[in-house]
């Protein structure tokens, strides 16, 4: 999988009531969380992202409470995809588990700036800052994994795999 975008950037310790208010978690639907997605940290966010634009973030990204909203929100908001220092454990999960693409690269966090085009390679680990000319390199995901978020998360992979079962 890859992905190709414009870079917003934000800071360490980044956690799930920032990123989608628990005033807002009466609703589920993606589009309506979107709406509201870092409206606490950063009122310009909805009005500047765009869709395929990639999210960065310092340390312990998604912190806090362990809801899903988070990283639906974001996803639903056009991040294709976050790269952070490191991953608050459960919103790594949660994240994986709704097809949200992430990556944990230090250098990479440390040194990409916000508005620099990147090329994230998610198969090979590979996060490319074109304007910057560099290349960094995250672990890679297992290919089970890899499948989730080729599937849009775990519950369209299952889905998908019983529609498969059933035909056979």
């Amino acid at each position: 999988m890859k992905f190709e975008g414009r870079v917003i950037k934000y800071g360490d310790n980044i956690d799930t009531d920032v990123i989608i208010p628990a005033r807002y978690l009466s609703t589920s639907d993606p589009s309506e969380l979107a709406k509201h997605c870092m409206e606490d940290l950063d009122k310009t966010f909805v009005s500047r992202v765009q869709k395929g634009d990639i999210l960065v973030g310092g340390k312990n990204f998604g912190c806090g409470s362990s809801r899903e909203h988070a990283p639906i929100a974001i996803k639903a908001s056009g991040i294709s995809c976050v790269i952070a220092k490191t991953f608050a454990r459960i919103f790594y999960r949660n994240a994986i588990n709704i097809g949200l693409p992430i990556l944990e690269c230090a250098e990479a966090a440390e040194d990409i700036s916000e508005g620099d085009h990147l090329i994230v390679d998610l198969s090979r680990g590979e996060i490319t800052n074109v304007g910057k000319n560099r290349v960094y390199t995250a672990i890679p995901y297992p290919g089970f994994m890899q499948e989730i978020m080729k599937a849009n998360g775990l519950i369209e992979k299952i889905r998908k795999e019983k529609e498969e079962e059933s035909r056979k």
